[in-house]
C-alpha cells in the first residue's frame, strides 16, 4: 500500500497586534494627510479667489438724498449757457454751488439745508464765461469788456477740541453742527472737523488794450511751482479772436509783495462765424483746444508763445451732431467729447507724422463709450484717475471709466429731468448732481477697482501715449497722474518664455545624461555621478540667481560670440570624439570604457569651449559682420549666416533621412566586417553630412533672406544684460537636477528582461536604450519633465535678479521679461492691502496657481496613458 502523501502547508505565522496597530495607524495616517493636502490646496485656491473677486464687482451705489427745487425768492438767473459749477469737499460733508453772477451757496449734503457763502464781489458788472481748474479751487471770469479777472476758492479743514463747539450752534441732524458760515462735525467725544469756504478775488487783467469784445469761453489752469507759481489761461470772445494769456507770481523777497505779470498771445483766427462752444488749454500752456458747438474741433501748437500755430483741425462728430461737453480727464492728455446724440469719445494726441499736421501730432479717437439716449449736459472728471460721470437730458447719470471702456454705475434718477452741472467728489466716492430750478441729487458710490476688469486685464487695451492697443503692466510711477496698466498677458508670456528657454536647455540635457548614466556608465562611477548631480537641486535659488546676475551675466555679454558658438562647438566636438573613440583597438576602448572614459569626456569639452574662446572674434567676424551686438540691432551685417546656423541641424537631419531611405541597406553591408574600417567610414560619412549640410543650409538661407527671413527681430534681437539666455543658464542649473534624478530612476526600473531580449536580438546598446528602455519608462521620464516644468513655471529669485524684469511680450533670446512669480515676489511687499494693485497680485498668484493645476493635471493624465501602454509589456 503506497504511502500516504500529504500536500506541504505553509508556516503559521501570527502577526503581532502591535504591528497590525502600526500598519492601521499608518495607514488611517496617511489617508488622513493626504485630504489635508488637499483641502489645504483647496483651502489656498479659494482664499485667492476671495481676494480677487472683488476687482470684478465694479461699482456700488449707496445712500441717494435728494432735495427739492429753490423757493421762487430764491431763484438765481443763470446767463451764462455754462451754467452754475458744484465743488464737493472730500469728507462729503458740503457742496459749493457758485452761480456765474458770483454768488455762492453752501449746501449741507445730509440735509439739503442752504446758506449763502462768501461770494465773489464784481462791482455790479456781471460776468459772461466761468471757468474752474480740474481741483476747483482755482477760477477764471470773463467779462463784456473783455477783461478776465481770476479768484480762488477753497474749502478749508481743521480739526478742533470738542470745547471749540458752543451751545449757540445750529444742529443740523446727526452729528453736524453750523455756525457763522462754518460746518462742524464731531469726530468723537474730544475732537470735531470744522469746514469753512474762502474766497479770493484779483484784479481785471485786460487781454487786449481799447475796446474789447466780450468774453464767451474762457479755461484756466494752475501750473509753476509754490515759490514761482503760473497761471494759463485761453479766452474766446465775440468777435472770434482766441488768446492764451500766461501769467507768472513772483513775491518781492524785501516787502514780501506777489506781482503777476500777464503775457497774452492771439492765436491764428478761427473760420468766420465759428460759435465756440468750449475750450481747454494744458497746464504747460502748450496746447489749446477750441471747439466749435458744429463738434469742430481746433488744436492750437502754442509751444513757441510768441508764433502759435492751428496745428490741427478735426472733425468729433458726423454732420448733424452737436458738441455739447469737452473737457480733460486727469493728466490732460485725454479729451473727452460729448454729442447731441449722446455720444461720449475720447480722444488724446500722438505722434503721427503722416497726419499731415503742422506738429507731426494727430488727435486720435481712441474709445468709444456707451452712448446715452439723449444729449450729453453735464460732465465731471475725477482728480485722481480716468473716471468721470456723465449725464443726459433725460436724467441719467452714468459713472464711466476712460481706459476699459466700461460704464461703472448707472444711477437712478428717474422723473428729476435734465441735470445742468454734475459733480464727482475728491475721493471719487460721491456724486452731486443740479437741475437748473437748484434741485438737488446726492448719491454716495463705492468704485474701489474701476481700472480692472477682464478687458483690461487680458485683452488689448489703448493707454495714452501709446502709438496703439497693446498688453502692458506697468503698475506706478512718480507721477500723479500715472494711470496703473494692469495687464496679466506679459507677466504670463514672460513665465512662458522663462520656462521654455529654460526647458530647452535643461531637457536635452538632463535626459541625455539620465540615458548616459543608467544605460552605458559603469556602477562604481554612476554611483558618484547620480549623488553628485543631486546635490545640484539642493543649491538655493537665490544663490543661483546672484550668480546668473553678477557673475554669469556679465561674462556672457563679454563673450557672447563665444557662447554661441559653444553651442554648436561642443556637441559638434563630442561627436568627432564618439567617431574617432571608434577607432581605438577594441581591446583599449574597453579598458578605458570606465572613468577614464567619462573623464575623456570632459576633456573634450573643456578643449571645445578652449575652442570657442579662441575662435570667437573669427566667427563674430563672419557672422556678425565684426560687432554682435550691432548685429543683432540690425546696424551691420546680413541674417544669411546666422540662418545658415540655424538651418544646419535640419539639413543634417534631412540629408541622413535621405541616405537611410535610399542607400540604408546598402551602407549597412559594408560596415560588417573590419570594426575599424567601420568606424573610419562612419567618420567618414559624418564629416560629409556636416559639410555637405553647411554648404545646403548656406544656399537655402541666401533666398530665404532675401525673402524677408531674418533671424534678427524674432529670436535674436536688441541684447541687454540680463537677458533670457542666462535665464536659461541659471534655471536650467536648478531644473536639470529635478529632471535628472527621476528620469534617471525610471530608467533604472525598467526589467533587465527587455534589455537582455533587445541585444539577445542583435540591437545595439543605443538602440535598446531608445527603442526599448526609453518607450517602456516613458511615464516616468514624462512626469520628471512635467515636475521639472512646474519648478520653471513657479521659480521666483533667479527670474527676480536675472531676468532685468521687463514685461516685453517677444520671443528675443537676448531681452528681458518679467514672470508672475518674480512680479508677485517684487511688488506684494508695496502693495497696499485691499487696493487694486493687492488683488491684481493675488490674481496673478491664482493665475499662477491654474497654470501649474492644469500642466500637473495633463501631465498626470499622459503619464498614466505611458504607465497602461508600459503595464502591456
Amino acid at each position: 500500500m503506497p504511502a500516504e502523501t500529504r500536500a506541504p502547508q505553509g508556516r503559521v505565522r501570527n502577526t503581532r497586534r502591535s504591528v497590525v496597530i502600526a500598519d492601521r495607524a499608518a495607514d488611517w495616517g496617511i489617508r488622513i494627510g493626504g485630504i489635508f493636502v488637499i483641502l489645504a490646496v483647496f483651502g489656498i485656491m479659494a482664499y485667492l479667489i476671495q481676494v480677487v473677486v472683488p476687482l470684478f464687482w465694479g461699482g456700488t451705489a449707496g445712500d441717494s438724498r435728494s432735495f427739492p427745487a429753490r423757493p421762487p425768492g430764491e431763484a438765481v438767473a443763470v446767463p451764462n449757457p455754462g451754467g452754475a459749477m458744484m465743488v464737493l469737499d472730500e469728507y462729503r460733508t458740503i457742496a459749493v454751488e457758485l452761480q456765474p453772477s458770483g454768488t455762492v451757496t453752501l449746501v449741507h449734503l445730509a440735509t439739503g439745508k442752504r446758506v449763502p457763502g462768501p461770494g465773489f464781489d464784481f462791482g455790479g458788472e456781471t460776468p459772461t464765461a466761468l471757468a474752474r481748474s480740474p481741483s476747483g479751487r482755482d477760477l477764471a471770469f470773463g467779462f463784456a469788456d473783455g477783461t478776465v479777472r481770476f479768484g480762488t476758492l477753497q474749502i478749508g479743514a481743521q480739526t478742533l477740541p470738542a470745547s471749540a463747539l458752543t451751545a449757540d450752534a445750529e444742529h443740523l441732524g446727526g452729528s453736524d453742527y453750523w455756525k457763522e458760515g462754518a460746518f462742524y462735525r464731531s469726530l468723537s467725544a474730544n475732537q470735531l472737523r470744522k469746514l469753512t469756504v474762502e474766497t479770493a478775488l484779483e484784479e481785471p487783467t485786460a487781454l487786449e488794450e481799447g475796446a474789447a469784445a466780450p468774453i464767451l469761453a474762457l479755461d484756466v489752469r494752475l501750473g509753476g511751482t509754490a515759490e514761482r507759481p503760473t497761471k494759463s489761461f485761453a479766452a474766446a470772445d465775440a468777435a472770434g479772436i482766441v488768446r492764451l494769456g500766461l501769467g507768472e507770481t513772483a513775491t518781492n523777497l524785501l516787502t514780501g509783495e506777489d506781482t503777476t505779470e500777464v503775457a497774452v498771445s492771439t492765436l491764428p483766427p478761427l473760420p468766420p462765424g465759428t460759435r465756440i462752444r468750449a475750450l481747454l488749454v494744458t497746464q504747460g500752456a502748450d496746447q489749446v483746444y477750441a471747439a466749435a458747438t458744429d463738434g469742430t474741433l481746433y488744436r492750437y501748437d502754442t509751444r513757441n508763445f510768441e508764433a502759435p500755430t492751428l496745428a490741427e483741425r478735426r472733425k468729433l462728430f458726423p454732420d448733424g451732431v452737436e458738441l455739447t461737453k469737452l473737457a480733460f480727464l486727469a493728466g490732460e492728455q485725454s479729451i473727452v467729447a460729448g454729442g447731441s446724440d449722446g455720444s461720449v469719445d475720447v480722444y488724446f494726441r500722438l505722434p503721427r507724422p503722416s497726419a499731415g499736421t503742422a506738429d507731426g501730432y494727430a488727435l486720435v479717437r481712441a474709445h468709444r463709450l456707451e452712448k446715452h439716449e439723449a444729449a450729453v449736459t453735464a460732465f465731471d472728471a475725477s482728480e485722481r484717475s480716468k473716471l468721470f460721470v456723465t449725464a443726459d437730458a433725460s436724467g441719467q447719470v452714468w459713472l464711466r471709466h476712460s481706459t476699459s471702456e466700461s460704464t461703472v454705475l448707472k444711477l437712478s434718477s428717474a422723473g428729476k429731468g435734465a441735470w445742468s452741472e454734475i459733480a464727482l467728489a475728491p475721493r471719487d466716492n460721491a456724486v452731486l448732481a443740479l437741475a437748473a430750478d437748484g434741485a438737488l441729487a446726492v448719491w454716495e458710490i463705492e468704485v474701489p477697482h474701476p481700472e480692472a476688469s477682464l478687458r483690461t486685464i487680458f485683452g488689448k487695451v489703448w493707454y495714452e501715449g501709446y502709438s496703439g492697443p497693446g498688453y502692458t503692466w506697468q503698475s506706478s510711477s512718480g507721477s500723479d497722474a500715472f494711470e496703473p496698466k494692469l495687464s496679466l498677458v506679459p507677466l504670463i508670456f514672460g513665465t512662458l518664455k522663462a520656462t521654455v528657454y529654460s526647458l530647452l536647455f535643461a531637457i536635452p540635457i538632463a535626459l541625455l545624461a539620465a540615458i548616459y548614466t543608467s544605460e552605458f556608465l559603469h556602477r562604481r562611477v554612476r554611483s558618484v555621478v547620480k549623488p553628485t548631480m543631486e546635490l545640484m537641486a539642493s543649491l538655493p535659488s537665490v544663490v543661483l540667481g546672484f550668480l546668473a546676475a553678477l557673475v554669469i551675466a556679465p561674462v556672457v555679454e563679454s563673450w557672447i560670440s563665444a557662447v554661441i558658438l559653444a553651442f554648436a562647438l561642443v556637441p559638434l566636438t563630442l561627436l568627432l570624439a564618439a567617431h574617432l573613440w571608434q577607432l581605438l583597438p577594441q581591446a583599449l576602448a574597453l579598458r578605458w570604457g570606465g572613468l577614464p572614459k567619462f573623464a575623456t569626456m570632459f576633456l573634450v569639452m573643456g578643449a571645445a569651449l578652449l575652442g570657442a574662446s579662441a575662435l570667437a572674434p573669427a566667427f563674430e567676424a563672419l557672422f556678425f559682420a565684426g560687432d554682435f551686438q550691432d548685429w543683432v540691432n540690425g546696424a551691420t551685417g546680413s541674417g544669411v549666416p546666422m540662418l545658415a546656423l540655424l538651418l544646419l541641424p535640419l539639413s543634417v537631419l534631412a540629408l541622413s533621412w535621405l541616405f537611410r531611405r535610399f542607400f540604408g541597406d546598402a551602407y549597412a553591408m559594408l560596415l560588417r566586417g573590419n570594426p575599424r574600417a567601420a568606424g573610419l567610414l562612419e567618420l567618414g560619412r559624418w564629416v560629409g553630412f556636416l559639410l555637405l549640410g553647411g554648404t545646403v543650409s548656406w544656399i537655402l538661407a541666401t533666398p530665404f533672406a532675401g525673402s524677408g527671413l531674418d533671424p534678427r527681430g524674432g529670436v535674436f534681437g536688441t541684447y541687454v544684460q540680463r537677458n533670457t539666455l542666462v535665464v536659461g543658464f541659471a534655471m536650467g542649473f536648478a531644473v536639470i537636477p529635478i529632471i535628472y534624478t527621476i528620469a534617471e530612476d525610471a530608467l533604472n526600473a525598467v526589467p533587465e528582461h527587455l534589455r537582455a531580449a533587445s541585444l539577445a536580438c542583435g540591437a545595439t546598446a543605443w538602440q535598446t536604450a531608445t527603442s526599448v528602455v526609453l518607450p517602456t519608462a516613458m511615464s516616468g521620464v514624462f512626469a520628471a519633465v512635467m515636475i521639472g516644468m512646474g519648478r520653471a513655471v513657479g521659480e521666483t529669485m533667479i527670474v527676480v535678479m536675472a531676468a532685468g524684469n521687463t514685461p516685453l511680450i517677444d520671443w528675443n533670446l537676448f531681452n528681458g521679461l518679467r514672470a508672475l512669480s518674480a512680479t508677485i515676489a517684487v511688488e506684494l511687499p508695496e502693495a497696499v492691502r485691499g487696493g487694486t494693485l493687492y488683488r491684481m497680485l493675488f490674481l496673478a498668484a491664482l493665475t499662477l496657481f491654474v497654470m501649474t493645476f492644469v500642466i500637473n493635471t495633463f501631465a498626470e493624465l499622459v503619464r498614466l496613458r505611458f504607465r497602461r501602454r508600459a503595464a502591456q509589456l
